[in-house]
């Protein structure tokens, strides 16, 4: 690969984040592949541990300010900037509409993330590429028609199905390209592109690079239930959220008869997990269920090996919010482990019914019981599933196939074979063709010229 291609600006909502392993893995893959990058993120990391595909991301990350009172100098020289630039009036023209139909205080602060962005952005960046359709793209649409630049989406779940279909087809026709990870989100978003360009948003499944994944265990212990000093190891992972489904979880556990003999590990964050512990005490199953709290990659490896099965129970939560493919399913296949999870979302686009796992209805905690059951009592089953998930996640979901298809579509707009933004001026520097606002961009900031700290 070339190594003169233009830098990008990565946009995310926070950086980094556990729960978003399928976004740091992704930077890596193409930075590897020779694209450099530039990492902008709305707000600080709030997980303890950082996941080890960060530490090897060389894109160092600039914070925004969150709210906008932290950092008011950065905040008023993006806006004295924004005074010079001739494209300012068509974003206050864009920044007005939008506030009309979501008068709002993250309105008013995403236009103003826009405008720090705008100023600190290094001259050298020509494209915007942001994750997450809702908050993140209206900053990085903001900060691209300031600027001229261009930018692109991954929408992965809550943006897709939580935002209103009026800024999701105002964003679409302003991008210059998008990609989703299910079919369900590709139908989703393909209704609400251009009439003459449904094709601007295409299906990229995430993968995995299976080289981060240990090959699985040569053999499980046979465990059916029948023993209380070998129970049957359950383990799920997912921040503490409605859309997990947890809650059906345990209520499908305390529908187990009690002779069977079990154990749940559940492995991440969340604001409802003491909620969960609450319910898990009422239903008297705390002392069957480990809460092990957000882990680290390896962690999370070693408890999915020592495991029997893998539950997920997906279901839509508030606002419509659900999950697309969950990441943690395929990550549970790369260990062999068979999958129960539910007939929703993206999940049916992985696991096939006695293929690779079993599907329930979402919302049905004793059908959920039932495949709780069945599979714990058939250690048989759960090895013929568990080997049916690991071929699936080798065969099926090329980590590299999407990758390729990410960098065919980056080296397009860098190449200027895709239309830069409407209005823009092109110049040249010593890379190529590079689209300017007015004269000649302002110079890159150190970190203490960006008010950092206040």
């Amino acid at each position: 690969m070339s190594s003169s291609r233009s830098p990008i600006a990565i946009v995310v909502k926070g950086y980094p984040r556990l729960s978003e392993t399928f976004i740091a893995q992704e930077i890596l893959a193409l930075e590897q592949a020779g694209f450099a990058f530039e990492i902008w993120s709305l707000r600080q990391p709030t997980d303890g541990a950082v996941h080890m595909l960060n530490r090897q991301i060389k894109a160092r990350p600039v914070y925004l300010p969150e709210y906008l009172h932290q950092a008011p100098l950065r905040v008023l020289a993006g806006a004295l900037s924004a005074l010079k630039r001739p494209r300012l009036f068509k974003l206050v023209g864009l920044f007005l509409r939008d506030l009309r139909r979501d008068f709002s205080a993250s309105r008013g602060r995403r236009l103003g993330q826009a405008l720090v962005m705008a100023r600190e952005l290094d001259p050298a960046i020509r494209h915007l590429h942001v994750h997450f359709l809702h908050t993140p793209a209206s900053v990085a649409r903001y900060a691209a028609l300031l600027t001229g630049r261009t930018f692109s989406f991954s929408a992965h779940a809550k943006d897709i199905w939580t935002t209103t279909d009026w800024e999701k087809r105002e964003k679409i026709a302003d991008s210059q390209w998008g990609v989703t990870c299910t079919r369900g989100g590709v139908e989703a978003l393909q209704r609400l592109a251009p009439a003459d360009d449904p094709d601007r948003v295409s299906l990229v499944y995430h993968g995995l690079d299976l080289g981060r994944f240990p090959v699985p265990p040569a053999e499980r212990p046979w465990r059916d239930g029948s023993s209380a000093e070998a129970p049957v190891e359950f383990v799920t992972v997912g921040r503490a959220v409605a859309k997990k489904g947890f809650d059906d979880l345990l209520t499908a556990l305390a529908q187990l008869p009690p002779s069977l003999s079990w154990r749940l590990t559940h492995i991440g964050g969340g604001e409802l997990r003491k909620a969960l512990q609450a319910q898990a005490e009422r239903l008297g199953l705390a002392d069957r269920i480990i809460w092990r709290g957000a882990l680290a990659q390896g962690e999370v490896i070693e408890a999915l090996r020592a495991a029997d099965l893998f539950v997920l129970p997906c279901k839509e939560g508030e606002s419509g919010d659900r999950d697309g493919l969950p990441n943690v399913i395929m990550e549970a296949s790369t260990q062999a482990l068979p999958i129960l999870s539910t007939r929703f979302a993206g999940v049916p686009e992985f696991v096939r019914e006695g293929e690779e796992g079993l599907l329930v209805p979402p919302n049905d905690p004793q059908a959920l019981a039932g495949g709780l059951w069945t599979l714990a009592t058939d250690p048989a089953l759960r090895q013929r599933l568990g080997e049916g998930a690991y071929r699936r996640v080798r065969e099926a979901f090329s980590f590299e196939a999407g990758i390729a298809v990410l960098a065919g579509k980056f080296d397009g707009v860098l190449a200027g074979s895709l239309p830069m933004a409407a209005g823009a001026r092109v110049g040249r520097d010593d890379r190529g063709p590079v689209q300017l606002d007015a004269g000649v961009p302002s110079p890159r900031l150190r970190g203490e010229d960006r008010g950092e700290g206040l």
